[in-house]
């Protein structure tokens, strides 16, 4: 037992490198004890090289496969849980690690460990009249605290991440994937360890309750930034306790529209990805939007393949007409992202009330267009005001390994500080560096 900072024993039992507290502790003096150990770790990986931190993370990788048969049995237990617990078979999908997953995650840090180092890169630089050097360079935010659910992959992915652009991370994952999140972390752990990095680089919070939350949401001096990933509710409690920067996504609540000028076979493919292929994640749509134009040629055939896969369609009143078997669809239908299979239909008058209808009801997330016209998908992109616009192509290719960065930390749908899925680049600020030759202000 020894005293921290706080002035509160704490209980240490050292199981694969984690710190196990005692449960009676409490959470803000917990989050404290951690968030300084974070801290200090920080710093130190602020100054380490890029070469050091990409060897931490290829190192963990190698972790990540050699303890795999490790995982899936910290995964068993929790699938084991999650099924006496009655979750749903969406959220069971989400923490199942298969192989598959476990070397997804590998092959994440091994891809992240690969990108251009974003720390110390310079962003602008240039001369001035009286001879002084001004650049503008990216430096790490320092603590960063992600809270997330029932994603086991988030561990890994976001954990790469903060470690890529030099920042320590806190993570707290939901009580349903506790054992997998400890397992993961500990391959991180002992990847710092091998890298010769602070292991406090990589925390992962063993506690399940709630106050946990609030503590790291107003750990102000020693966290710099929480990312919450998961349902609104949890979104909107950390945003509510916050007095650091948060960055975050209510929703996803995504729009595929199908112009006069689509290709209607593409249109059609693209529909069904957009919405079958995974449809309890945030980038799967939740509306399609038809132009008037093509609806009669189009809303009858891409109907009856989405009531084939198992989606239940809720449309307007014209929508209906076309295919009488939709239900109708209500107000709150436009708002609400369904995660699930559930799709709502509306016939347009055209782009600007297709850009007028993403623009009222969207989350601002992902929003497709399907057309052969270059001027309206130009149109288009300008006009809907979302972190991510699709032009022909699925709403599902939102997201960061998609998009090159290896993975993501989230997906923003704020305007400060990043938009969209957010890599290593999206986890760093900047300093100015001026240099001089002793020059001083007349």
């Amino acid at each position: 037992m020894d005293t921290p900072a706080t002035g509160r024993p704490v209980i240490r039992i050292c199981q694969r490198r984690f710190c196990l507290y005692n449960v009676a502790m409490d959470a803000k003096a917990y989050v404290i004890d951690l968030a300084r150990s974070a801290k200090a770790a920080s710093g130190k990986l602020a100054v380490a090289g890029g070469a050091q931190r990409d060897g931490a993370l290829l190192e963990a990788a190698k972790a990540l496969r050699a303890r795999s048969a490790e995982l899936a049995q910290a995964n068993e237990r929790d699938l084991a849980a999650a099924k006496k617990s009655k979750l749903s078979a969406a959220m069971i999908d989400r923490l199942t690690l298969s192989p598959k997953r476990i070397e997804g995650m590998a092959l994440a840090l091994e891809q992240i460990a690969a990108q251009t180092d974003p720390v110390g890169q310079a962003i602008a630089a240039y001369n001035r009249p009286n001879g002084l050097r001004i650049e503008k360079r990216r430096v790490p935010l320092g603590v960063i605290a992600i809270i997330f659910e029932s994603r086991p992959n988030v561990t890994a992915e976001a954990a790469a991440l903060c470690l890529k652009s030099g920042n320590a991370s806190i993570l707290r994952g939901g009580k349903e994937a506790l054992q997998s999140n400890l397992a993961i972390g500990a391959c991180l752990r002992e990847g710092l360890q091998k890298a010769g990095l602070p292991e406090a680089a990589v925390t992962v919070i063993d506690r399940t309750d709630h106050e946990v939350v609030g503590a790291l949401a107003t750990a102000e001096g020693l966290v710099d930034l929480i990312i919450p990933r998961g349902g609104e509710g949890l979104i909107r409690a950390v945003v509510e306790a916050a007095t650091i920067p948060v960055i975050k996504h209510y929703a996803g609540n995504c729009h595929v529209y199908v112009h006069a000028d689509a290709d209607l076979a593409m249109a059609e493919a693209i529909a069904l990805n957009a919405k079958c292929q995974r449809p309890a994640v945030c980038n799967a749509a939740e509306t399609l939007l038809v132009d008037a134009a093509v609806a009669e040629r189009f809303l009858p055939a891409v109907s009856l393949k989405l009531q084939e896969a198992g989606v239940e369609l809720r449309g307007c009143q014209r929508s209906r007409k076309l295919v009488p078997s939709m239900k109708a669809a209500t107000e709150q239908d436009w708002l609400t992202e369904y995660l699930d299979l559930v799709l709502a239909v509306r016939v347009v008058d055209g782009l600007e009330q297709a850009i007028e209808h993403i623009n009222t009801y969207g989350s601002h997330h992902t929003d497709a267009i399907v057309t052969g016209s270059l001027l309206a998908a130009e149109r288009f992109v300008a006009g809907v005001d979302s972190s991510s616009v699709m032009v022909n192509a699925s709403t599902r290719f939102s997201d960061g390994e998609e998009y090159g960065l290896g993975a993501e930390v989230g997906i923003s749908t704020d305007k400060l500080h990043a938009r969209g899925p957010m890599g290593a680049q999206d986890l760093t600020t900047y300093k100015w560096i001026v240099t001089g030759a002793g020059q001083i202000k007349q």
